[in-house]
């Protein structure tokens, strides 16, 4: 189903490979090639018949919908939220910190006596710009056929260094050239490439521009310090706005624009108007040590607020910390709480979460349908005793026929009398589902007083925001799990597949699942199926079940658990619709059907392996470099795995080669910091 807020959110000229992409993920979502050419035409890069001969050579890329979610999520598209559950990413968005009735409303600093134009726009330089920094600026204007002044010669092949050296040694004039006193001057904040001066020229995102025109000057002045905001300058514009250079201290284009829309939302919530296109990174703000009409365009207040972005969330949190206290061991230690009741004994408790994960056409639907139905009468489940109790069964996969059939066949194989009826229910939403943050609100508005044992989710790639590989954006997705499970008490259910080899890949069950490693460490249950050969086998099981359908696979169940000690592994049967237990035990000398799967061994691992090991060993260190002989990879191999389109790149720091994450200007390694120098080069930060 597609999402066309996701699609109105993309702008048809982005990247080649982003453009590419939002046709794969249409047509992996069932919609016509005319819906990719219709949008593609607004854009200025559109030709004729692309979209018709590129949409022809797509395979089965696995690019679906939560592409398109995550890269119209790079372009700044946020979700509309409900007023029952908030997206975790943007929590402190919708705080109001700010008491608008007790704001103070402060007198500004005025230009200083005697003051020193040169040394302020000095002192303004240094501070935002290395010396090797190409900076952009502009002190030439023209009038517009409205009268307006704009700008009219703009540089962007200067150093600040070069800038510097002219103003400690001339004046203005030399350092910037001849100023128009009509119009003042603008300053790009951030650094340049001497290339250009577009948002693509800018080489580092350290800082963002917030200004409002709609709001008077002096509540402009008090906002800014109440909302703690980390200002480096704070320049009057030398009108009727206060130009604040706020650090942002962004890694790249894609989280700048976030932080920059979360901080816009933020000001917007608390009082302030802030111009809507000031979010760009290569902004023009106004440069003090200039006039403007007769007005200086000078520095009012520096370093105020919060020191970096990081500690701005950190103090904003504890503004609106509504958490719950922490505990008291020693007041409660003889009355702890009671632990949760156990819905399946020694594995899974009620209002924990549980993911059963296993290859494709491993029957994972008739699998955890039959988990509903064990649930629903409190009967056991491929061998484990289920405690009764009320279950939805979200259905995002199968017609709505076809699942009600499933219920009612896997009664019947099961021979069980339907007297619990009223203790399922099935919620069937193919072709009408939701991302997972529009869905979990609904969940909790409809069940939250229930009385539910379990919510199934089956299966998630139908809900997921965000692209599966992001360990952060898979963290942020999972936390509605605990939203929903939190709000409806009641465990939350859901199914996964495997990677691809995944089986043969990954001796540890819980790495199988495809996409981030966040996937294993999230649930508190984790039900894994890894396939056997059962050649020779089924007749000998036909001989106990004269039943038995003509084609049987089987299956060992692994378990990884939070709550319980470790299980044994156990074999099962799937007998069309159900997985039955092994109690013959002919499956105790099967093997594993692993030799056919793609992707065994290292050499045959796919990039989203390598990122995602990449990211793993990253995790766990301090440092924001590994080795290439820690990530398992080969020199000569590298290029191919980490090349120009991904979000990597290979340097040699010291003689060794090592992986960190693309357009870092600093890295850790090995306890030492480097600074990119010209080049490839690196260098040692001297402490």
């Amino acid at each position: 189903m597609i999402d066309y807020d996701l699609l109105n959110a993309i702008p048809p000229d982005c990247s080649y490979n982003d453009w590419l992409q939002v046709g794969m993920a249409l047509k992996h979502e069932g919609a016509d090639v005319s819906v990719w050419d219709n949008w593609s035409r607004s854009g200025s890069k559109y030709r004729n018949g692309e979209c018709q001969r590129k949409w022809a050579s797509f395979k089965s890329e696995g690019v679906t919908g939560g592409t398109l979610y995550y890269i119209a999520e790079s372009y700044g598209y946020r979700p509309k939220m409900t007023t029952e559950v908030y997206d975790l990413h943007n929590l402190l968005l919708d705080e109001v910190i700010v008491d608008q009735s007790f704001i103070d409303r402060e007198r500004i600093p005025g230009v200083p006596e005697n003051y020193n134009a040169k040394g302020e726009m000095l002192e303004y330089f240094k501070a935002l710009f290395h010396e090797d920094d190409f900076v952009g600026y502009c002190v030439k204007f023209r009038d517009d056929k409205d009268g307006r002044l704009k700008p009219a010669e703009t540089m962007y092949r200067r150093t600040a260094g070069d800038i510097i050296k002219k103003l400690q040694t001339g004046t203005i004039t030399d350092a910037i050239g001849t100023l128009d006193s009509r119009a003042g001057a603008y300053v790009r904040f951030n650094p340049l490439d001497g290339e250009g001066e577009n948002n693509k020229n800018v080489t580092r995102w350290d800082y963002c521009l917030v200004e409002s025109d709609e709001d008077d000057i002096e509540k402009q002045y008090s906002l800014y310090k109440a909302m703690n905001l980390p200002i480096r300058f704070l320049v009057h514009s030398g009108s009727k706005s206060l130009h604040a250079i706020v650090k942002i201290d962004a890694d790249n284009p894609q989280q700048y624009r976030t932080r920059v829309r979360e901080l816009y939302e933020f000001c917007k919530k608390n009082g302030l108007h802030p111009d809507e296109q000031d979010k760009n990174e290569s902004r023009f703000s106004r440069l003090p040590g200039v006039q403007r009409n007769g007005k200086w365009q000078y520095i009012v207040e520096r370093d105020i607020g919060a020191r970096s972005y990081d500690e701005w969330i950190d103090w904003r949190q504890t503004q609106v910390d509504d958490l719950p206290p922490e505990d008291n061991l020693e007041a409660i230690w003889n009355e702890l709480p009671p632990l949760r009741d156990e819905l399946i004994p020694g594995v899974l408790r009620t209002g924990h979460k549980m993911l059963v994960a296993g290859p494709s056409k491993a029957g994972k639907s008739f699998l955890l349908i039959n988990l509903a139905v064990s649930i629903a009468e409190g009967i056991d489940w491929i061998g484990m005793k289920c405690k009764q109790g009320k279950v939805v069964y979200v259905n995002l996969e199968l017609d709505r026929a076809s699942c009600l059939h499933r219920v009612k066949e896997i009664y019947e194989k099961r021979g069980l009398s339907p007297d619990n009826l009223k203790n399922i229910r099935i919620w069937n939403l193919r072709g009408k589902g939701k991302p997972m943050d529009k869905l979990a609100p609904i969940l909790i508005h409809r069940y939250k007083d229930a009385d539910l044992a379990a919510i199934i989710i089956d299966p998630i790639y139908k809900v997921i925001t965000g692209d599966e590989n992001n360990a952060t954006e898979m963290s942020n997705f999972c936390s509605y799990f605990d939203q929903v499970a939190t709000e409806t008490g009641a465990s939350i259910i859901y199914c996964h597949h495997h990677s691809k080899g995944a089986s043969g890949k990954y001796a540890n069950a819980a790495d199988r699942s495809s996409g981030s490693g966040v996937f294993a460490r999230d649930p508190d249950a984790i039900v894994d199926m890894r396939e056997l050969r059962v050649d020779g086998l089924t007749d000998k099981y036909r001989k106990d079940h004269p039943n038995a359908n003509t084609v049987l696979t089987a299956w060992e169940i692994s378990t990884t658990l939070r709550e319980f000690p470790p299980t044994n592994p156990f074999r099962i049967w799937f007998d069309h619709p159900i997985h039955e237990p092994d109690p013959g035990n002919y499956l105790a000398v099967a093997t594993y059907n692993d030799s056919g799967d793609k992707g065994i061994g290292s050499d045959q691992k796919g990039k989203t392996d390598w990122f995602q090991t990449v990211e793993d060993l990253l995790a766990i260190s301090s440092d924001t470099a590994v080795t290439l002989e820690a990530v398992g990879i080969t020199e000569g191999n590298a290029k191919s795995k980490f090349g120009k389109s991904t979000d990597f790149e290979v340097a040699t720091i010291d003689g060794t080669k090592v992986v960190h994450k693309r357009n870092e200007n600093e890295i850790a390694f090995g306890g030492t910091r480097y600074k990119r120098g010209k080049g490839r080069e690196w260098l040692k930060v001297e402490s």
